[in-house]
């Protein structure tokens, strides 16, 4: 049985070309800076090295469309217009819009178990208390790729929420554009 599944795996990889880029947040510009939305920030910097711009699509996401090299694979970068815990709606209709299987879905999102400036990738797995990961995982599927952008923990006795729903440090902010810069090179390097 295991054999039967790698096989169907590899006729639908070969069969559709298009990979799914999922950038988690929130939306509107209260949210715009705070840790939690560094997967907007880093499809930002990947529409702005690609000249993609990102358009309403009807399945409550902006969506852009962009190959990271010439001749390669489509690429659909997605931010959900709907809050963080709403992520799964979103990628589950452009997965059937698209045809796009979940292993062909990255998803790129903040997480507080790796400490700020560690950036990893990670296939599958559970969502360790992140809502969004949550909702697509309940929705879609687990077996999805990961870049995890490390935040670290809140200080002290801070609540989670709070700490994810507030803007990076000034200190935090002196190497974000670096480390974003860096998290857009997984994505390219993972997908292209």
């Amino acid at each position: 049985m295991p054999q039967v599944r790698i096989l169907q795996r590899l006729v639908r990889q070969l069969s559709n070309d298009v990979w799914l880029v999922v950038g988690l947040g929130n939306p509107g510009p209260n949210y715009q800076s705070n840790r939690h939305n560094v997967g907007h920030m880093v499809l930002d910097v990947l529409a702005k090295r690609h000249s993609a711009s990102f358009k309403v699509h009807k399945s409550i996401a902006l969506t852009a469309e962009c190959r990271f090299v010439a001749g390669g694979k489509k690429i659909v970068m997605v931010k959900s217009t709907g809050f963080m815990n709403l992520s799964g709606s979103p990628v589950q209709a452009l997965m059937k819009f698209y045809s796009i299987p979940i292993e062909q879905v990255l998803v790129v999102h903040d997480e507080l178990d790796i400490p700020f400036g560690d950036i990893r990738q990670k296939l599958a797995g559970g969502h360790a208390g992140h809502n969004g990961l949550r909702d697509i995982i309940a929705r879609c599927g687990a077996e999805f790729h990961r870049i995890r952008f490390g935040i670290g923990r809140p200080p002290g006795s801070q609540e989670v929420s709070n700490f994810v729903l507030q803007d990076f440090s000034s200190t935090e902010r002196k190497e974000l554009a670096v480390l974003l810069e860096l998290a857009a090179d997984q994505v390219e390097q993972k997908v292209a």
